[in-house]
């Protein structure tokens, strides 16, 4: 096959976009031009990618997914040539789309991307966010090449470099009675209304939790939303359970928390950087990889043991 960069584009976009006006809009040339290339590459490699839908746009066809997953990796492996051409010498230049758990986000990415812009001024980074299972879409799809998320329900064919441990902590208002103490355990929180992040993965997680221990929670609320759940417990509506801990107290509309280590024998998340297992990372990817790695070594932005400021736990 003699296949240009540009058809691959068409291609992608379509996908992208579930329609072909759409994708031609974006890219500013005719909807013919983009049906007659993806016509073409069809009958090139004798593989239907699309079908077609009156009025309703496209859908991607199985074979289809699997080839426009290798044409996103592909485009950015050429993007990166010409950037690294045009550089010679220069340092490591291009783009990554990094994927990143919403709660991990706001609590690392800030100085992980700040502390990386200083070091490499030639790698610009896009970040997208989203639950577990997003995150691992995203990486399968080859939206994104590299992910910094936890470990569950991750497939074989994405792989993951350990980072670090995160214990749960019991987050209560500061009135609650045991709000005071050095550690407490979750059972004697039984009898107490639990405030759930209710994320894909991140629910069974916590229930997992209580299920170590033989109980089951009193689930006063659910929510997808992490700062919502402490805000409940800010204002007095139960408690919850949390890993990532934010650096201040103080919730967005004014209300206070505390966060408490629990004594119980109860399992970590991990932290992990989220890859595909066959792709061979491009240089720009690389380089953000090690970043990450040293940034949670000893040493590192994040050594373990001050990943959570003492401020923030009694």
């Amino acid at each position: 096959m003699n296949v240009s960069l540009r058809a691959l584009r068409y291609v992608v976009t379509t996908a992208d976009f579930g329609n072909l006006t759409e994708a031609a809009k974006h890219l500013n040339v005719s909807q013919p031009s983009i049906s007659a290339a993806i016509a073409q590459f069809e009958a090139d490699c004798g593989v239907q990618l699309f079908v077609r839908h009156h009025a309703k746009g496209v859908t991607t066809t199985i074979a289809g997914t699997r080839i426009i997953n290798e044409a996103r990796l592909l485009l950015n492996h050429a993007r990166d040539f010409g950037q690294n051409a045009r550089a010679m010498a220069d340092e490591v230049r291009g783009e990554i789309t990094v994927g990143c758990f919403w709660t991990i986000a706001t609590h690392f990415m800030p100085s992980l991307l700040s502390r990386f812009a200083e070091t490499h001024p030639g790698i610009s980074i896009s970040l997208d966010e989203g639950d577990q299972q997003q995150i691992l879409d995203a990486i399968i799809a080859g939206r994104t090449e590299l992910a910094i998320s936890y470990e569950f329900a991750r497939p074989d064919e994405v792989m993951a470099e350990p980072l670090t441990e995160l214990p749960p902590y019991a987050v209560l208002h500061p009135d609650h009675p045991l709000a005071a103490r050095e550690r407490i355990s979750l059972l004697e929180l039984r009898d107490d209304p639990f405030i759930l992040l209710d994320l894909p993965h991140s629910r069974d997680y916590f229930m997992s939790l209580f299920n170590t221990l033989g109980i089951d929670p009193r689930i006063a609320f659910r929510s997808r939303a992490y700062d919502l759940t402490r805000g409940l417990v800010g204002h007095g509506r139960g408690y919850t359970i949390q890993n990532v801990l934010p650096r201040t107290q103080i919730t967005h509309d004014g209300g206070r928390v505390v966060a408490v280590p629990l004594t119980d024998a109860l399992e970590p998340v991990r932290l992990v950087a989220l890859k595909l297992r066959r792709q061979a990372p491009r240089p720009a990817v690389e380089v953000f990889a090690r970043h990450l790695k040293a940034s949670f070594s000893a040493g590192g932005m994040f050594e373990p043991g001050t990943l959570t400021p003492r401020s923030t736990v009694r």
